[in-house]
């Protein structure tokens, strides 16, 4: 499994990149391995303020279906058009062009719940 030290994971399997006041979403390596062949991803939160832990999405998966939550709170500003007619980018590059979200990110609210690289590693087992 695939982890990268620059993220920061949830044990929800979602990861995020901040850069400034803006992040990146996606799912993790081990969550796409878990799913098997993404089918459909589907994301309707767009400029939406969301809180940490609410629902922005759903991945649909060959084996089953799963909610996608906020690592972060802040205002959804982009959806990765990509997936609309490519959802297997979440298997192929998770981390690179399978990313979810972009986030306006709100300062006011900080997600201590955080995990990091090394952090996420011990909760998934590797």
């Amino acid at each position: 499994m695939k982890v990268l030290d620059n993220l920061k994971y949830t044990e929800n399997h979602e990861w995020v990149l901040i850069n400034g006041d803006m992040a990146l979403v996606g799912v993790t390596d081990y969550a796409q391995h878990e799913l098997g062949d993404i089918a459909y991803v589907d994301v309707d939160t767009i400029d939406e303020d969301l809180n940490v832990d609410d629902i922005f999405g759903s991945i649909e998966a060959v084996k089953t279906a799963s909610d996608l939550y906020m690592p972060i709170a802040g205002k959804v500003v982009e959806i990765n058009a990509n997936l609309e007619t490519n959802p297997e980018l979440v298997n192929s590059a998770p981390y690179e062009e399978g990313w979810l979200i972009k986030v306006e990110i709100n300062n006011t609210v900080i997600n201590d719940k955080l995990l990091t690289a090394d952090e996420y590693k011990a909760h998934i087992g590797v």
